[in-house]
Formats: structure tokens, C-alpha cells, sequence
């Protein structure tokens, strides 16, 4: 994949939307400020730690689930993995007082993959993991404990603050 980059791309990084800023051979080059390392889990982040990788939509492309910019809003964490007969689901819990909030059936990204809210809490989310997905992202080594990175849905952040000032 590396030999497919250019200097100025954006890669998401588990959802964490970062600027190619060199590429040599078969490796390239990303750099994280400070902001990007307060609002995810990049810190934890070890040599050999699996990431999802995700290349930007070009403009010609085929748009398929939900609008995922690459900036993450907060970490959460993993609560509980249950296998299912051939599906998993996962439980999350994070912060709302930052305003972020899903809805049942509505649009989460965790680590970067585009997901559907199976369950839904003022606190918390359930999604459910297909095989496909589990096995080709790094949803296959999350447990109960992990910290993730998230992105709620863009058009339910511009409503939750629509209605904020409206109700100001």
C-alpha cells in the first residue's frame, strides 16, 4: 500500500485521520500532534500493535456507510464480547457529557470501521461483527478492557447542536 501513497494523503489510522507526510520504499511516514494524542488511543500504541488502515474516498468512488471523516471524538472502552453462532457482538461504554451520543440503528465508527448501533444507552453502544469484519480488522484481538477510538455521526453531531442553540 505504501508504494500507492503521496506526500499530503490522508490514511486513517483506526480512525484516527493522519497526513502521509513521507514515503521511501515500502514504508511511509505519519505524524501525530498533540491534539491527536489527547482524543485517541494512538499512546497506547506498540510496535506491532494491529491497526485498521483506510484510504480516502476519492471523488469518483462508490460512497458506501455512513459519512467517517478519520476525527476521532473520544476513546471508549470495550465492556463485553459475546460470540453469537457465526457473529459477535461487542459492548462499548464513553463519555457523553462531550455531547456525543448513538442512536439503536444509527451510525458509530470504531477504529475506524463503519459500524451499526445494535443497542443504544445514554453511555454506552452494542454493535454486532460479521464474520468478514472480524476477521479483517482488528476486531478479532479487541477484549473486554481495550480502549478504541470513535467517531459518532457527523449529521447527529450537527443535530445534537442544532437543537442545543435552538433550545438556548
Amino acid at each position: 500500500m505504501a508504494g500507492e501513497l503521496k506526500i499530503d494523503q490522508s490514511l486513517a489510522h483506526d480512525g484516527v485521520c493522519l497526513t502521509v507526510t513521507g514515503v521511501q520504499g515500502g514504508l511511509y511516514t505519519v505524524t501525530a500532534i498533540e491534539e491527536t494524542l489527547q482524543k485517541t488511543n494512538l499512546r497506547q500504541w506498540r510496535p506491532g500493535t494491529r491497526v485498521n488502515l483506510e484510504r480516502c474516498l476519492p471523488v469518483n468512488g462508490r460512497f458506501d456507510g455512513h459519512i467517517v471523516q478519520g476525527h476521532v471524538d473520544q476513546t471508549g472502552v470495550c465492556t463485553d464480547v459475546q460470540e453469537l453462532d457465526g457473529s459477535w457482538r461487542y459492548a462499548f461504554k464513553y463519555d457523553p457529557k462531550p455531547g456525543n451520543m448513538t442512536v439503536t440503528k444509527g451510525s458509530i465508527c470504531v477504529n475506524g470501521v463503519s459500524l451499526t448501533v445494535v443497542d443504544s444507552s445514554d453511555d454506552g453502544f452494542s454493535v454486532a461483527i460479521i464474520p468478514y469484519t472480524y476477521q479483517h480488522t482488528n476486531f478479532h484481538t479487541l477484549r473486554p478492557g481495550d480502549v478504541v477510538n470513535l467517531e459518532f455521526d457527523v449529521i447527529g453531531k450537527y443535530l445534537a447542536k442544532i437543537a442545543q442553540r435552538m433550545s438556548a
